[in-house]
C-alpha cells in the first residue's frame, strides 16, 4: 500500500489515540506487524506556543517508521506553518485530525467540528499541502450528526485540495464511540475518490478486518480501541489477510513479558514517576478478563516503582 511516496509494508494501521498511541506503545505495535503507526494528536497551537508538554508527543523513533504524525487545529495559517516548522522531524506522513469528538476539541471548532465547515477543510488541506513535501492525509468521521452525514463531500474536498489519502471512521461525532460503525459510508467514500481510503471502526479481529476490506473496497484498515492491551492483534490480522495461519493468542508468559517490557519502555521515555502512572491503564487493558483482574488493578494503582510492579506481576501470574 502506498500513500503519496511512502510505501507501507501492509495495509493494517494503528489508529491515532490520545493517551494510548505514544512512542512505547507504537514500538510494540510495529514489532507485532503494524504496517504504519500513528502518533497521538498534537495541537498546532501548542507547537506554536512552544508548550513543553507537546515535545514528547512529537518524538518518533527510527524503529517504528513509517509513522504518521497527526496535527489538529482550525486555523489554516497556524496548521500549515507548524507543519512546515516540524517537517524535518523523522515522521513520514502528516495527518490532519478532522474526526476527534471530545468536547474540548470539537467545542473549540477543531477535530470533528471541521466536518461542518467544508470551506475550512479545503483551506486547511490546501495550505498545508502547499507548505510541505511530505504526504498530507486527513482523518474524518461519517459526519457530525446522523442528519449531516457528509464524509463523501469532505473526502472529495480533501482530495481536490491535495490530500494523499483519507481515513474514515464510520461513526458520527454525536455517536462518539457508541453503537455500530457504518461501513457503508466508507464504501461510498472509496467509490467517490481516487486516493487511498482507510477504513476505521469496529475492526477488532482478523475476520472483521477482512470483512471491512471486502464490503467497502477500502485500501487499508485502521485498528483503534481493540488493540489497547492487545498489540498481538496486528500479527493476527496481517497473517489472516495474507492467507497464512493465524498465530495463537499470547500465553500468560508472553503477556507478562510484554507488560514488563512496555513498562521499561515507558520509564525510559517518560521517567519513573510518569511512566508508572501511565502504565496503570495499560496493565488494566492487558489483564482485562483475567481471574481477579479487578483486585490486580487495585494493587497496581498502589505501585510506585518498576521493581514493585515486577514483583507484583510475577506473584499474580
Amino acid at each position: 500500500m502506498k500513500i503519496g511516496n511512502v510505501t507501507l509494508k501492509n495495509q493494517v494501521i494503528l489508529a491515532p489515540m490520545a493517551g494510548v498511541s505514544d512512542l512505547p506503545f507504537r514500538l510494540l505495535c510495529k514489532e507485532q506487524g503494524a504496517g504504519m503507526v500513528c502518533t497521538e494528536m498534537v495541537s498546532a497551537k501548542a507547537i506554536a506556543y512552544h508548550n513543553r508538554n507537546t515535545i514528547p508527543l512529537l518524538a518518533v523513533s527510527e524503529e517504528e517508521r513509517p509513522v504518521s504524525l497527526q496535527l489538529f487545529g482550525s486555523d489554516p495559517d497556524i496548521i500549515s506553518e507548524m507543519a512546515a516548522y516540524i517537517e524535518e522531524r523523522p515522521f513520514d506522513i502528516l495527518d490532519l485530525n478532522m474526526g476527534c469528538p471530545v468536547p474540548k476539541v470539537a467545542g473549540n471548532g477543531e477535530g470533528s467540528a471541521l466536518m461542518k465547515r467544508p470551506d475550512l477543510v479545503d483551506a486547511i488541506v490546501r495550505k498545508t499541502v502547499s507548505r510541505i513535501r511530505k504526504p498530507v492525509t486527513v482523518k474524518i468521521r461519517s459526519g457530525f450528526t446522523a442528519d449531516t452525514v457528509n464524509a463523501v463531500e469532505i473526502a472529495k474536498i480533501a482530495e481536490a485540495a491535495g490530500a494523499s489519502a483519507v481515513a474514515v471512521h464510520g461513526r458520527t461525532r454525536e455517536q462518539y464511540y457508541t453503537g455500530k460503525a457504518d461501513w457503508d459510508i466508507i464504501r461510498q467514500v472509496k467509490e467517490a475518490v481516487k486516493i487511498p481510503v482507510i477504513g476505521n471502526g469496529d475492526v477488532d479481529s482478523p475476520e472483521s478486518a477482512k470483512r471491512m476490506l471486502d464490503e467497502t473496497g477500502c485500501d487499508g484498515v485502521m485498528v483503534g480501541r481493540a488493540v489497547r492491551g492487545n498489540p498481538w492483534l496486528f500479527r493476527e490480522i496481517v497473517a489472516y489477510l495474507e492467507g497464512k495461519p493465524v498465530p495463537k493468542r499470547p500465553s500468560k508468559e508472553e503477556i507478562l513479558e510484554t507488560m514488563l517490557r512496555h513498562t521499561r519502555l515507558q520509564l525510559e521515555f517518560k521517567g519513573e514517576y510518569t511512566g508508572m502512572r501511565e502504565m496503570r491503564k495499560h496493565i488494566a487493558w492487558y489483564t482485562a478478563g483475567f481471574p481477579n483482574s479487578a483486585k490486580l488493578r487495585d494493587a497496581i494503582n498502589a505501585v510506585e516503582t518498576y521493581r514493585e510492579l515486577e514483583t507484583l506481576l510475577h506473584e499474580r501470574f
